[in-house]
């Protein structure tokens, strides 16, 4: 699956890897509904990070359409609260 950060750039991700980040995804969702600032942070940081983690950047010149889209790290909660559907960021 392709993941875009806002603001960095797609990174290939293993299709294995969705449940983990799913996981991570439903902190940070559960940090958003309680308007948590830190808690919201630190669970945004995380996702990002092993998404970063478990991904290999593409070319700038590759452009793939996104399967999933991530908040730039320095996302607002109000940010991210627009970006999230009844699934959260990551769907599954």
């Amino acid at each position: 699956m392709i993941i875009r950060i806002m603001g960095e750039g797609q990174l290939r991700v293993d299709d294995s890897a969705l449940d983990e980040l799913n996981a991570l995804d439903a902190g940070l969702e559960a940090a958003v509904d309680q308007r948590d600032e830190a808690a919201f942070e630190a669970a945004l940081r995380a996702l990002l990070a092993r998404a970063r983690q478990l991904g290999t950047e593409l070319a700038p010149d590759e452009i793939e359409p996104s399967d999933l889209i991530l908040p730039r790290e320095d996302a607002t909660i109000e940010e991210v609260r627009e970006l999230l559907g009844d699934e959260g960021l990551i769907p599954g």
